[in-house]
């Protein structure tokens, strides 16, 4: 009988001590605590204008750049930027090389089953950009043309169908280009490149970069954005840890820069006023 009660004794001693270690390992699960104790919040990032880009004087700036550096502020947190592969951003973000993706990323279904995403502070689409030269000859016909969008982009999984039509798009991309010879490039800027040194006809990217770096007063001048072809609506976002309740404090600070006008005074200061949600 003691033997037996002291067997009983072991077995509870041993779940209240598995209970116990339990309830300490749930405060470092949460990202939220991991993210404030080390003070300083790691974003991942690629060179995006108007998002996120290096001026003239050589510093990082752009509208997510502010954005995010006043979400911080108002979480008592630092930001660092830090340059991704974009194609790797999920994997970067589980293995907690970045804290977070600030971006100009949209959000799509696979993006929310994989990460949390905080919520959406503008609207987006995918624009075409060409030659301005060769803008109507392509618009009129792109089958057995060359395609290049970013790797892993919105822009890659619309055209390729990884991304299903949604019933906001006139038009399937993936209808559109299916005849075409799709290559893959690093980044939005590496798929201007292809388009600009002829090694590819049409790039696929989003119309926020489009606009801004492409047309007079550019280094873009003989490529043009067009959106005729309305591929559907995107809203843009940035993305955490999956289950991650850092999401919940961004989504404050994200509300509070809304109500005082702050979030406004940003886009305008990079021509986004119009795409802010309403």
């Amino acid at each position: 009988m003691k033997k037996n009660f002291r067997m009983l004794s072991m077995v509870l001693a041993s779940v209240m001590l598995l209970a116990l270690l339990a309830g300490c390992g749930s405060k470092t699960d949460s990202d939220y605590e991991y993210i404030k104790n080390k003070g300083t919040l790691i974003v991942g990032i690629t060179q995006y204008p108007p998002m996120n880009f290096y001026g003239k004087d050589g510093n990082l700036t752009g509208f997510d750049t502010e954005l995010t550096e006043a979400v911080c502020k108002k979480l008592g947190l630092k930001a660092e930027f830090v340059e991704i592969n974009w194609d790797s951003k999920e994997v970067e973000l589980s293995s907690k090389n970045i804290d977070c993706i600030w971006n100009g990323m949209c959000i799509t279904e696979e993006r929310k089953q994989n990460m949390s995403i905080s919520d959406p502070y503008l609207n987006n689409q995918q624009a075409i950009i060409v030659k301005a030269d060769r803008e109507k000859e392509i618009l009129a016909n792109v089958d057995g043309l060359t395609l290049t969008a970013e790797a892993g982009s919105t822009g890659e999984g619309k055209a390729d169908g990884s991304i299903a039509d949604d019933g906001t798009e006139e038009v399937s991309a993936k209808e559109f280009f299916s005849k075409t010879k799709y290559v893959p490039s690093d980044s939005m800027a590496k798929a201007l490149m292809e388009v600009k040194s002829g090694t590819a006809d049409i790039a696929l990217v989003d119309a926020i970069l489009a606009f801004y770096t492409v047309g007079p007063n550019t280094d873009y001048e003989d490529l043009v954005a067009n959106i005729d072809n309305y591929f559907g609506t995107q809203q843009t976002a940035a993305a955490f840890r999956k289950g991650s309740d850092f999401t919940a404090k961004v989504n404050e600070a994200l509300k509070a820069l809304t109500d005082d006008g702050t979030l406004a005074e940003i886009a305008a200061r990079y021509g986004l006023e119009n795409a802010l949600l309403k």
